[in-house]
């Protein structure tokens, strides 16, 4: 990331996860912060992000893909915000007890326990992640939520229907109440697969900002550098053991973003389609920071 010139990042340091496990990843967190404080610093507000910028460290800021690690305990949200976790997914594909996945046959919308979890993120200050949710449960907590919430990291279904995918109609209902769309880049939701280059993933970020507009879109990379057949095979089960619930095929990232080293390419490859400098900036970064600020406060 450093090499790359990356800023900030969101790490996921929770999926199926519950409190114990949870803890402990994130207390590996703090051993890396500390072991390679020339170049990584924990973000808990967006200040720490801009000084990251000049110190020319990369921010990271830790995340959780699931609400699994609450335990159902309403109070663990404050326990992990003050530990430094800004940004938690409602729910990671399949069920819980405040929602529906993206994978599950029935989507019965935020459940009332949901809505409680909502608004107590809302009022410690961590962003309300829809990514992998569920329609009716990510409708329903766009409504719900007093704070913009995101879908951190997908790609528009008009390009490829995906059950990962946001239809357009997803797409500006979040962006009419104030959220944000993160663009991916993983292949498997490219209209191309392994196939795309980086073009194709600016083709589906034009496609989001003709819908949700340039000042709420950014990019959602879901890098999974470094990882193997074993992680794939726990990502792609329910609980990452059960069921399975999608098959990725081959992953190869798009010719020209192979890498997170390669993020420069992303500009380089908005500068070649005529992006003015003002939208550059903010899908490379401004949006996101505009974001956080308002979620996470001061």
């Amino acid at each position: 990331m450093n090499e790359g010139g990356l800023t900030a990042a969101n790490c996921t340091c929770s999926v199926w996860e519950g409190f114990t496990e949870t803890m402990k990843a994130v207390g590996q967190w703090k051993g890396w912060f500390q072991e390679h404080s020339d170049v990584l610093t924990q973000v808990y507000q967006t200040d720490d992000i801009r000084r990251a910028k000049r110190e020319g460290k990369v921010g990271v800021v830790l995340g959780f893909q699931n609400t699994t690690a609450f335990d159902d305990h309403i109070p663990f949200v404050q326990v992990f915000k003050e530990l430094g976790i800004g940004i938690v997914q409602l729910t990671y594909n399949t069920a819980n007890s405040v929602g529906s996945g993206c994978y599950e046959s029935r989507d019965g919308g935020l459940t009332d326990f949901g809505r409680e979890i909502v608004s107590e993120m809302n009022r410690v200050g961590i962003l309300v992640d829809l990514s992998h949710v569920g329609h009716k449960t990510s409708e329903d907590a766009i409504l719900t939520s007093q704070k913009p919430v995101a879908y951190s990291h997908c790609l528009p279904a008009a390009l490829k229907d995906h059950p990962r995918n946001k239809s357009d109609a997803q797409l500006k209902l979040i962006a009419d109440h104030g959220g944000f769309v993160g663009v991916t880049l993983f292949p498997p939701f490219l209209a191309r697969g392994s196939e795309s280059t980086i073009d194709d993933y600016l083709d589906a970020v034009d496609h989001v900002i003709n819908v949700a507009g340039e000042d709420q879109v950014g990019i959602g990379t879901d890098f999974t550098q470094g990882y193997g057949d074993e992680f794939f095979h726990y990502i792609t089960h329910d609980k990452g053991r059960f069921r399975k619930l999608t098959d990725f095929g081959s992953v190869v990232m798009p010719e020209g973003i192979r890498r997170i080293e390669d993020f420069p390419n992303i500009t380089t490859a908005m500068e070649r389609r005529g992006w003015a400098e003002p939208r550059i900036r903010k899908v490379m970064g401004d949006n996101w920071l505009r974001l956080l600020e308002e979620v996470w406060g001061n």
